[in-house]
């Protein structure tokens, strides 16, 4: 596909202090980024972004095929204005996707005099930044995530592209793809084709998603769930709508096939904006064991009560945003930047007691549920590892309608 217009580099002054694309793109926020030569690129809104960095500024330029997205989602061609006048946002959406407005430098020296531990492991993984990612995006992604680490969660996400996504362009002889949306994902043979792409069990959740999101579902309802102080991108097109509270957007996003508590914090602090959401899977747990001695050291029933205890704790600790702070100790505990770390992180089987809960979907109300115990033993290894609250925990619970 020829493309429309290819930008200039052009470049933002950003110190590695700011941001480090080298660990941000690596540490499992997103799936889609590939590093070909010294170049990282990704298709977003649109266009493929291409970055590069140096000491003092990051480098961007971008690709888009014809015809073009803008900012307002409006779609323009070539009969619509002259090649050298159509609009160019990319330093904007550079903006939104990395959260520039935030300080990264002052926020690191509030958690560090909060937390010693934080001010011990930080200064080796300076330049980490929260994404701001297209809510969809996350979902489908972090679905991808259960039983997985970020190498074949990448492969995944990459296959969707390829096989659901428009084609925006090339980079050399690679081509690269949208993200599906919602629509794509909904045909009748689609889950079994991405059974056949090695999906696996997430093939239902994702084609079962996707249908609830565009077919049983309000309009504009995953945008409803944004935190309206961090908002989309292009979420001027949606006017106004009522809005959740953080705690209102994690329990609605539980409605969804596949979602557990982790997947739904996820999606919340990288595709929603609430800074505060803190995903907690077996890296987290480790962490939070070993270093803020939290719990026991050896078994612990872990419940939605212990998992949001967990968030608490560190929501206590980091404020309004935790779920940055925890990412930053979460990129220190894998074991692909063990070499930053002042000693590698030791690589353990954790054994963990989960309380298993079957609630019978057409219970009367002298119907009791069933409890019992099981233990499991989860190998800690690089990448999304198996979190105790979605892939451990097992539960038939009957799903809430949304509103």
């Amino acid at each position: 596909m020829a493309a429309l217009r290819i930008s200039e580099w052009r470049k933002l002054p950003l110190s590695l202090t700011e941001l480090c694309i080298e660990t941000t793109l690596r540490c499992g926020q997103s799936f889609r980024w590939r590093k070909i030569d010294d170049e990282w690129h990704m298709t977003l809104h649109g266009r493929i972004l291409s970055l590069k960095q140096d000491s003092d500024h990051l480098h961007y330029k971008a690709t888009w095929p014809a015809p073009i997205s803008t900012g307002n989602n409006k779609r323009l061609s070539t009969k619509d204005l002259p090649i050298q006048d159509l609009p160019d946002d990319t330093e904007d959406l550079l903006r939104h996707y990395f959260s520039l407005r935030h300080n990264a430098a002052t926020l690191y020296e509030q958690w560090s005099q909060n937390d010693p531990n934080f001010r011990k492991k930080a200064p080796k993984f300076t330049g980490i930044r929260i994404l701001s990612q297209d809510a969809w995006e996350a979902l489908i992604g972090f679905i991808c995530s259960s039983n997985n680490n970020i190498s074949r969660i990448s492969q995944m996400v990459h296959k969707l592209c390829d096989h659901y996504g428009p084609l925006i362009g090339h980079i050399g002889d690679q081509p690269f793809h949208d993200f599906p949306t919602p629509e794509a994902l909904t045909g009748k043979k689609v889950e079994s084709h991405l059974r056949e792409l090695g999906f696996g069990y997430r093939a239902k959740y994702i084609a079962e998603t996707a249908r609830m999101v565009s077919q049983d579902t309000p309009k504009d309802w995953l945008e409803s769930l944004t935190n309206p102080e961090n908002p989309g991108w292009g979420s001027e097109q949606y006017g106004k709508i009522e809005r959740s509270t953080y705690k209102e957007a994690h329990e609605k996003l539980l409605s969804l096939s596949g979602v557990g508590p982790k997947v739904a914090d996820c999606v919340c602090l990288m595709g929603l904006g609430w800074g505060e959401a803190v995903p907690v899977d077996t890296h987290v747990w480790q962490i939070a064991q070993r270093d803020y001695k939290f719990g026991k050291t050896k078994t612990k029933t872990f419940s939605k009560v212990m998992y949001d205890s967990v968030g608490d704790h560190f929501r206590k600790i980091w404020g309004s945003q935790a779920g940055w702070a925890q990412s930053v100790l979460f990129t220190a505990n894998l074991k692909s930047f063990s070499d930053r770390a002042a000693a590698k992180p030791e690589v353990q089987d954790v054994k963990v007691e989960v309380e298993e809960k079957v609630v019978l979907e057409d219970a009367k109300p002298i119907a009791k549920r069933k409890r019992t115990t099981v233990t499991k033993t989860v190998k800690v290894e690089d990448g999304l590892q198996p979190d105790m609250a979605d892939s451990l925990t097992k539960r038939k619970r009957t799903r809430s309608s949304m509103a």
